[in-house]
């Protein structure tokens, strides 16, 4: 099978195409030098590049796309993005958890056999996103959004501490620490969410039938938010 997938759901723009299984193309772009991340500008001609690599739309089998949890308005271009080529393709498409394809990572990056994994990511107004998954790459916590300190609480309950990584691992490493987290180094690789695990865990979905696109957001985004509060603000 050939997968060609990709993740707008952090500020790395993720692409890669996967030939049974094995890389034969893979880039991350970080954002741009303004900061912002360059999902709407790089992104159809890094599919391209990936496309092209893996001998042309013809020979791809499968689409695949994060789903988040992330930035609302990178999942939305991902999603788009995805829908718009399966119609025009006719290829079939597999969403991914952006949190599990972090978690895969972790594994593959040599962490301790027996030790969970934590995927972490900045959620920014002073949350995370998180989930955490077995040594085998069970998800044992639903992603959930919280912040840094009862996070750091719920680790506490475990049995034995995880190696955590991501965004929200390396900015809130003080708070994961108190709990005895490892976090590798901040430039670690490890941190970064990687498209070859969005192509390996969508081929998986695919084959069992599971490639739902809802979208993880798992809070509102920031318009709905503030539409609230002005309607709030008027009604007082």
């Amino acid at each position: 099978m050939t997968v060609v997938g990709f993740d707008t759901a952090t500020a790395d723009t993720a692409i890669c195409a996967t030939r049974a299984g094995e890389v034969v193309h893979e880039e991350l772009l970080g954002p741009a030098p303004d900061g912002g991340p360059r999902h709407s500008t790089a992104l159809l001609a890094e599919i391209e590049r990936a496309v092209d690599a893996a001998g042309g739309w013809d020979g791809v089998s499968l689409i695949a796309v994060g789903l988040g949890a992330g930035s609302f308005v990178g999942i939305r271009i991902g999603l788009a993005t995805a829908r718009g080529l399966a119609a025009s393709t006719g290829l079939p498409v597999a969403g991914v958890c952006t949190l599990d394809a972090l978690g895969r990572g972790i594994s593959d990056e040599g962490a301790d056999a027996e030790r969970c994994r934590l995927a972490v990511l900045d959620a920014r107004r002073g949350e995370v996103f998180a989930a955490l998954y077995a040594a085998s790459g069970e998800r044992l916590w639903e992603p959930l959004v919280t912040a840094p300190g009862d996070l750091a609480e719920r680790i506490g309950e475990l049995p034995a501490v995880p190696v955590a990584a991501g965004s929200g691992a390396v900015r809130f490493r003080d708070e994961l620490a108190s709990r005895g987290v490892a976090v590798p180094g901040d430039d670690d690789p490890v941190h970064r969410v990687a498209a070859r695990h969005v192509c390996a865990l969508a081929a998986a979905a695919a084959e069992r039938d599971d490639n739902g696109l809802e979208p993880i957001y798992l809070r509102a985004p920031d318009a709905q938010r503030w539409r609230e509060r002005d309607t709030s603000t008027r009604t007082d």
